[in-house]
């Protein structure tokens, strides 16, 4: 279901169902129905979802472990596997993957800190 790949992406990107609540302008139970598949997602909100994950809204949509795994690992040169390619482009994919959410965890920092200072002065 559409409820579980958003969860599945969501904790592949470290993001918080707090800070992706806040950035689909939900509470956070809203967002928790979601990813439970307890309440119906409309077409516009599964696009906003898409374009927080950075994902073309068709791979959102038709998300598959298994399918990225075999992917992968079914790729051949002359019949047999190419062993150096795949360990290659994993260690760049996995090395821009960390890059990134390195990026995101400075971002969501600075948003955790703001909250913290909005609450200080309230």
């Amino acid at each position: 279901m559409i409820g579980e790949r958003i969860r599945k992406i969501r904790s592949l990107k470290g993001y918080s169902q707090d800070y992706m609540s806040d950035l689909l302008e939900i509470s956070q139970s809203a967002y928790s129905d979601i990813e439970k598949n307890k309440s119906k997602i409309d077409f516009q909100r599964v696009q906003k979802i898409a374009e927080i994950f950075e994902v073309e809204l068709n791979d959102l949509i038709s998300f598959d472990e298994n399918q990225v795994f075999n992917n992968t690992f079914n790729e051949k040169s002359n019949g047999f596997f190419n062993v150096e390619k795949v360990i290659t482009e994993s260690f760049d994919k996995e090395r821009i993957s960390y890059q990134e959410q390195i990026i995101f965890l400075k971002e969501e920092i600075l948003y955790l800190r703001k909250k913290l200072d909005e609450k200080k002065l309230n």
